[in-house]
């Protein structure tokens, strides 16, 4: 009896200890669970690191920078080029109005019209001079300005005043440049110049072969209705023919005038050479071009706008002068390819003393002979 008692005591002090066992070791497990799942916690730790880092691309601060304008309102300007936008003009035209929207922040919008579709370069200034607003910017030859009381600007269109591309640009980005282009706005004419660019030089091409000066000789060659380019003509023993551009292929392919002239880029870009496949290369003019707003446009704008659109005109202008002559050396290339009959001019010098009245007549005031001589003198 005694020895059944004692075993009772004995296996119930076991079992007390065996459950006190578990239980220390269910709560030594429990405890030690927290500490297992703690490098858990730390990773999503680590992992929003980055996103704070990230933060610092919230340098979108730099962008308002960009931006200078963001916060104005939002215009809409018309703008009118005559060639097709694979031309020299046109990729310059491109790059101003990309420019312009993004440092405007998005508050300048170009509405680019290129290939002509609101008129020629005079139809396009009758409209911008009158006002009413349905055309706001435009890229222009400069002669186009000297119907309009532009006498400086008629002066960069006086045959073979640019020797050299570099001559041109010398021009282009001196304080001289300036005085051009504020002449309109000081005369009243109602537009302003932003900056210059450049086409190329320009060369006739007709319907048969030119070989030589004498060739043009009572040839019909289109003209715009300027008197540089009446004079020029004359000069070279031909007839000037007054002809709208968008009329020109059909004027060449009735044989309304027999040539015209032409940077090359704008002569392969508007098919001439389907109607007048010959060109010389005199290079009578280099195609001094420049984009102009009304002020009524301008005005529209707010300072850091104004601010905006300067500045992109100087990186188009930039641009302009980056691509211009590689562009003009692909196009010829490609012509002389596609079989254009192309003529080099050996000797200028009976072209120019051919022409030497034009800048005679033109340059008719002692202020426009020392403009002149200035730019003859930035080469």
């Amino acid at each position: 009896m005694k020895k059944k008692v004692l075993s009772v005591i004995l296996a119930a002090t076991l079992a007390a200890s065996m459950l006190s066992a578990c239980g220390l070791q269910a709560a030594d497990q429990s405890a030690a669970a927290p500490a297992a799942e703690a490098p858990k916690e730390e990773a999503p730790a680590e992992e929003a690191a980055p996103a704070e880092e990230a933060a610092p691309a919230e340098e979108a601060a730099p962008a308002e920078e960009a931006a200078p304008a963001a916060g104005d309102p939002k215009v809409t300007l018309i703008m009118a080029e005559v060639n097709p936008l694979d031309t020299i003009v046109g990729a310059m035209d491109s790059k101003f109005k990309e420019e312009c929207e993004k440092l405007s922040g998005g508050s300048i919008e170009i509405d680019l019209q290129a290939g002509g579709v609101l008129g020629s370069e005079n139809d396009v200034l009758d409209t911008m001079l009158g006002g009413g607003g349905t055309i706001d910017i435009s890229r222009i030859s400069a002669f186009s300005l000297t119907s309009y009381g532009g006498d400086k600007s008629l002066l960069l269109s006086l045959p073979y005043t640019f020797v050299s591309r570099d001559h041109f640009w010398n021009f282009a980005t001196s304080d001289l440049a300036e005085t051009f282009l504020t002449e309109p706005q000081e005369n009243g004419a109602g537009v302003r110049g932003l900056f210059y660019g450049e086409e190329g030089f320009r060369h006739f091409f007709s319907i048969n072969p030119v070989e030589k000066i004498e060739d043009l000789k009572g040839m019909k060659i289109r003209v715009s209705n300027d008197p540089v380019m009446n004079g020029l003509v004359e000069g070279l023993g031909a007839s000037p023919t007054v002809v709208a551009f968008g009329e020109l292929y059909s004027a060449l392919q009735t044989g309304v005038v027999d040539a015209a002239e032409q940077p090359i880029a704008n002569y392969k870009s508007n098919a001439f050479p389907e109607v007048a496949n010959n060109i010389i290369l005199d290079g009578h003019t280099l195609g001094a071009v420049e984009v102009v707003i009304t002020d009524e446009a301008w005005n529209k704008l707010t300072p850091a706008q104004q601010d905006a659109m300067m500045e992109a005109g100087k990186l188009a202008s930039q641009y302009c002068r980056e691509v211009s002559e590689d562009k003009e050396k692909e196009v010829l290339e490609q012509l002389k390819s596609e079989g254009c009959n192309v003529v080099e001019v050996s000797d200028i010098k009976p072209w120019q003393d051919a022409v030497a009245k034009v800048i005679d007549d033109n340059v008719n005031t002692d202020e426009l002979k020392e403009l002149y001589q200035k730019l003859l003198d930035l080469q």
